[in-house]
């Protein structure tokens, strides 16, 4: 029987995070990847690709916007494999534009996949790529008899995979408000041209799962405290006031069953205050220890995701319109900020069918990160390191393969290879800040030429005022360039609002609302409706930019005609008319769409 996908759905927990707070320089994409024992080829990796979809078409996602949150929707885009050719862990979602939240490339014997942080987690990424590397090599090695093995359970269906499990397992806790210090910061000075900054090594699993045995701990925890010790080096005394404090991250599905491809984690917070306690590894070691041993418990797991839960429920936040529920949680994603030093992500062991292993190399991850996050996995007997930052040294990451070193465990480094990246967006931005300040230029030669010679009409202020008015709908229309439909209704907006403006500090002549509005509103309604024939949009894609558009060019001229603001009526009451009879024409012939974008715009 054909499994069915919802058309949309809302967005977990922690992905509604990751929406708000993505942007270039933390752009909440990670990537997982494979090395095999030969060169990769492209054709193969997309039947691949296309082999994989199959069995998690839950990727084929895109995000949108709705009034009060986010949500992800089902599409009809298909991913194309192609040569890497950009930075790692490069934005994947851009604002405005309708594209996947994941990316598959590859480079020599690698393949990469790269996925934005709303659409999944460690855990799924993992699967997907097991996945799609299991297809490559069956595609590739059939012929020397290689089986098709299927790595997901036949029980679990597309829905198991659709699952918000933090809705299911959440129930009503009352938060308590517990302070926290301030931790340590690192204040490094930041590469100059901002790229990330990869640092990959790879440790003998077995050498470091017998050292953690002799300690009495696991790999996890030990390798948690040469961190902190590696950072700890770096500090001052002075600085040795605040704590060092690494974020982990945690599996729920270790905790409550789940089949769920979203996100389904949440994280632990260790720690030492080197200002307070001896400092000694074996002192460090042993606080990490009785931390993760009092904080990995089902009871107090859950009451941590309850409590995050519970913030995303109160009904005056749900109500909140989405712009101002997104600078609040940028707000408070800065602050907690502060309470981390670094991150350390632990993806645990990558398996494989046994047939499959003599194939592959290692699996490695790494992420996109504003601190310093060192992220790991292991294949067989490689733990796989990955280093990321954006700051100009190398120091920690050296001080924690020298406290490994003490520790007898010898790390191989390895120098990842990436080839020039491709960034004509950086051409852009540069163009349009040249633009930018050209008029910036213009503008103020002539409001100079306006206070010094006093001209009788003002015709310095207004050249001035124009190409303010020009920069701002050109800088509009750069910034939503990536969705023609939405450019078209901030060019309505901006248009007619700048208009009567305009017309309101030259003497209010009334132009602005005889004609320009009605005009500029029935004008910009027709230019959607092009735009939608040409793009071949579908009712889904258009409707709330028609309902929009058409709402305002039955509202606004509505009431500037009953409060008499209007004179000359009859281009006004055409405007009012065509656009409430097309809003009718779209709940008659358009009914169930209406009602469904409706539904998904102003989900609470």
């Amino acid at each position: 029987m054909q499994q069915t996908r919802a058309y949309w759905r809302k967005l977990d927990n922690a992905a509604k995070l990751f929406s708000a707070t993505s942007n270039k320089k933390d752009t909440r994409v990670f990537r997982f990847y494979c090395v095999l024992k030969e060169e990769v080829d492209q054709e193969r990796l997309q039947e691949a690709l296309d082999k994989t979809l199959v069995t998690y078409p839950v990727f084929l996602s895109v995000m949108r916007k709705g009034l009060f949150w986010h949500y992800l929707e089902k599409s009809g885009l298909r991913p194309v494999v192609r040569e890497e050719y950009r930075e790692p862990c490069s934005n994947l979602y851009v604002r405005d534009k309708k594209d996947l939240l994941f990316e598959v490339t590859y480079y020599g014997r690698r393949i990469n996949f790269e996925v934005f942080h709303a659409l999944t987690d460690g855990t799924g990424a993992t699967e997907f790529l097991r996945e799609l590397v299991k297809n490559y090599l069956y595609l590739t090695h059939r012929g020397d008899g290689l089986a098709d093995q299927p790595l997901l359970d036949g029980d679990v269906t597309i829905q198991d995979q659709e699952n918000d499990s933090f809705s299911k397992y959440y129930s009503e806790v009352k938060k308590k408000k517990e302070k926290k210090p301030r931790a340590y910061q690192l204040k490094k000075p930041r590469k100059e041209t901002g790229r990330l900054q990869v640092n990959e090594s790879v440790l003998s699993v077995k050498a470091v799962l017998a050292r953690s045995r002799e300690l009495g701990v696991s790999m996890t925890v030990f390798l948690t405290t040469v961190f902190l010790m590696a950072i700890h080096k770096e500090m001052t005394k002075q600085q040795e006031k605040h704590p060092v404090v690494l974020m982990v991250p945690v599996n729920l599905r270790k905790f409550f069953a789940s089949d769920s491809m979203l996100n389904f984690f949440n994280w632990i917070e260790p720690g030492y205050h080197f200002g307070e306690g001896g400092g000694s590894f074996e002192e460090v070691l042993q606080h990490v220890k009785e931390y993760f041993e009092k904080e990995l418990t089902t009871e107090r797991v859950a009451k941590h995701m309850n409590e995050l839960i519970t913030l995303e429920m109160h009904p005056i936040l749900r109500l909140a319109p989405l712009e101002l529920k997104n600078l609040g949680i940028r707000a408070g994603a800065r602050l907690a900020e502060r309470d981390v030093t670094a991150i350390f992500s632990n993806m645990s062991a990558v398996k494989m069918p046994k047939d499959y292993e003599v194939y592959i190399e290692r699996f490695g991850v790494y992420t996109s990160t504003p601190k310093i996050e060192l992220c790991m996995c292991s294949f067989g007997d490689k733990l796989s390191l990955g280093f990321t930052s954006r700051f100009d040294t190398l120091n920690i990451q050296r001080n924690f393969y020298r406290i490994l070193k003490e520790q007898g465990i010898e790390a191989e480094k390895v120098e990842p290879e990436f080839p020039e990246p491709d960034v004509p967006s950086e051409l852009e931005m540069k163009v349009f800040r040249f633009f930018s300040f050209f008029c910036l230029v213009a503008a103020v030669v002539f409001v100079a030429l306006d206070f010094n010679y006093h001209p009788s009409v003002r015709w310095t202020l207004f050249t001035a005022a124009g190409i303010g008015s020009m920069w701002l709908a050109l800088a509009i229309g750069f910034v939503k360039r990536y969705n023609l439909m939405k450019n078209a209704m901030w060019q309505l907006i901006i248009v007619t609002v700048g208009c009567i403006l305009w017309d309101a500090f030259t003497g209010w002549h009334g132009w602005s609302v005889d004609f320009v509005l009605p005009i500029v509103c029935m004008v910009i309604l027709f230019s959607m409706f092009i735009i939608t024939k040409v793009q071949k949009n579908t009712a889904r894609e258009y409707m709330i930019y028609f309902v929009m558009a058409g709402g305002y060019g039955v509202i606004l001229p509505l009431i500037l005609l009953l409060t008499n603001v209007v004179k000359f009526k009859i281009i006004c009451t055409i405007c009012v008319g065509v656009c409430f009879l097309f809003l009718a024409a779209l709940v008659i012939f358009k009914g169930k769409e209406f009602r469904e974008e409706m539904h998904k715009k102003f989900h609470v």
